[in-house]
């Protein structure tokens, strides 16, 4: 790594500087929410929280359950990944894409479907029932939290770690194949590796969701014993219109989140990228009966923890609402509104997000790694800055300049926008920084800069993964709920909030239909880019 970054650093004298400007207007716009908030509280003293023993308790339980929720989630990821690596089988490709979007699954979506398995009157509970029997646990407090966290975090720290594993050269299977090695000694030398590189990330990002859950908490959390900081500034803020306290907790979280952040960063090393064909298929060498067995354990068990879920989703939406709520304006207009939404969103992150990185891979070939981490820390300011708290914000701020509601679609877009950032730095940062890696040279010694470069050199190279950090974040916006339910009104509304609507007015039955709906365009989202991508990719490669 450090004589392939010496050998560029000549060829690197000029570093885009548009990255830095942008992570300056972000930065901007977050202290901007945060000023107008604290200035509803003129006395902020951090040592009150550790002097209130209900703060004191929502600190130590925000970081027990985040704890607990990472390490479910990350260690039961890294065995399911590793199989999912080795093998293939029909429907492969479906449960992939399907565990890519239960992280941005509307959060509403996924408690609907764990309810109706593991509620108290769920269909486990009913199957109990005819044998006398009950539930062994409750899905209200630190059991529903767990459980929703590793339902919805699971599946895509293991596609995460997949991507890793899948990115290994396949001339190093063939070798290991050659080699005779065996499964242990395969893991040991060449997949732990690549997966030791991305855990900070995948374990960071999943830390942060948890630490900083919301509407989770607030559906199965089961009251002041299982509460976590988000949650408390929420009721601070919505229910008592205590600033001061919603400023305070804020404070204290953004100060947690930040020491943690700052560790993630410095324990992430970025990776030499190495010359050779991506592996398309695997060479698993020896395959013994037990080993099949332990990679369809992981992968029926990873089935059993996502599947049944969305499919009672699937089934409860099937209802005599459904005429009713399809051939209603509202929910019509509350979908149109969504789609402008995560569009405009998802551009905005990806355009702000690839300027970050333009500039942060100059300087990490540079060998300026310190001022790359600090730069891309910036862009994830969302990790450690509550949304609900930059909505209020913002609404403070606007409403002594203009009228709030007017202006309601561009803020919910910004808010997104940054929200989904972080998602789309972690999707593009590796790749951005092996292509340049790989092509600096070439591209300097052909004169390519600017668009051209980016036109010809970039954008080929890096179609995958900038189609899947687009649908991370269309997705991540149309379920957000958080920036929506301030400025959401009559006229203005998303489906996440039309659900919220239905359901705090228990009509069941058409949030169930309003469920499917948001199901059904998670997963066929990511079906539809994926297709288009392999059109083009196929195009370009008759062409040639």
């Amino acid at each position: 790594m450090a004589a392939c970054a010496d050998l560029l650093r000549p060829v690197v004298n000029h570093v885009p500087k548009i990255g830095l400007w942008v992570a300056i207007a972000i930065a901007a716009f977050v202290i901007s929410a945060l000023a107008a908030l604290v200035s509803f509280a003129p006395t902020l003293e951090i040592a009150q929280i550790w002097n209130d023993p209900y703060y004191r308790h929502v600190t130590k339980f925000s970081f027990y359950q985040a704890s607990l929720s990472t390490l479910l989630s990350v260690g039961l990821a890294i065995p399911l990944a590793h199989a999912l690596s080795r093998r293939q089988f029909p429907g492969r490709d479906l449960l992939i894409k399907i565990f890519a979007t239960t992280l941005v699954l509307p959060v509403l979506v996924g408690v609907f479907g764990l309810l109706a398995i593991y509620g108290n009157r769920g269909w486990l509970a009913k199957g109990l029932e005819q044998f006398d029997l009950s539930l062994p646990f409750s899905i209200y407090g630190l059991n529903g939290i767990l459980l929703a966290h590793v339902f919805f975090n699971l599946p895509y720290a293991a596609r995460l770690l997949l991507q890793s594993l899948e990115s290994i050269p396949q001339e190093q299977h063939r070798l290991c194949a050659h080699l005779g090695m065996g499964h242990w000694y395969k893991f040991k030398w060449i997949e732990w590796p690549r997966l030791r590189q991305q855990l900070p990330h995948v374990c960071g990002l999943v830390f942060m969701l948890c630490f900083t859950s919301f509407a989770t908490v607030m559906a199965l959390g089961g009251g002041p014993k299982s509460t976590t900081i988000e949650l408390a500034i929420y009721q601070a803020i919505k229910f008592d219109f205590d600033l001061q306290a919603g400023a305070l907790l804020a404070l204290w979280q953004m100060l947690l989140c930040g020491f943690l952040a700052i560790g993630i960063q410095k324990l992430s090393k970025p990776m030499a990228v190495e010359s050779g064909s991506k592996a398309r298929d695997n060479f698993v060498g020896k395959d013994h009966w037990w080993s099949k067995a332990w990679d369809s354990f992981w992968i029926i068990g990873g089935v059993l923890l996502v599947i049944p879920p969305l499919m009672m989703v699937f089934v409860s939406g099937l209802n005599t609402q459904l005429w009713s709520v399809v051939s209603d304006w509202r929910f019509w207009q509350a979908l149109a509104t969504s789609l402008q939404v995560a569009v405009m969103a998802a551009m905005m992150a990806l355009l702000l997000g690839f300027c970050i990185l333009l500039t942060s891979r100059g300087w990490r070939m540079q060998l300026k790694n310190s001022r790359a981490s600090l730069l891309e820390l910036v862009g994830t300011i969302i990790l450690v800055t509550p949304g609900l708290v930059i909505s209020t914000g913002i609404f403070l701020l606007l409403r002594s300049v203009a009228d709030v509601y007017s202006l309601a679609f561009w803020v919910v877009v910004c808010v997104n926008a940054l929200m989904a950032l972080p998602y789309v730095i972690k999707s593009l940062a590796q790749p951005m920084l092996h292509v340049g890696q790989q092509y600096q040279l070439l591209c300097v010694s052909l004169g390519m800069t600017g668009w051209s470069r980016i036109h010809i050199v970039e954008w080929r190279a890096l179609k995958r993964p900038i189609t899947h950090a687009f649908a991370i974040s269309f997705m991540l916006s149309m379920g957000d709920l958080s920036a929506i339910a301030l400025f959401g009104s009559q006229d203005f509304r998303t489906l996440p909030l039309y659900l919220f609507q239905l359901l705090g007015s228990y009509q069941m039955e058409a949030a169930a239909v309003v469920s499917l709906a948001l199901l059904l365009l998670s997963v066929g989202i990511f079906t539809v880019l994926e297709k288009l991508f392999v059109t083009s990719r196929s195009k370009h490669a008759k062409h040639h």
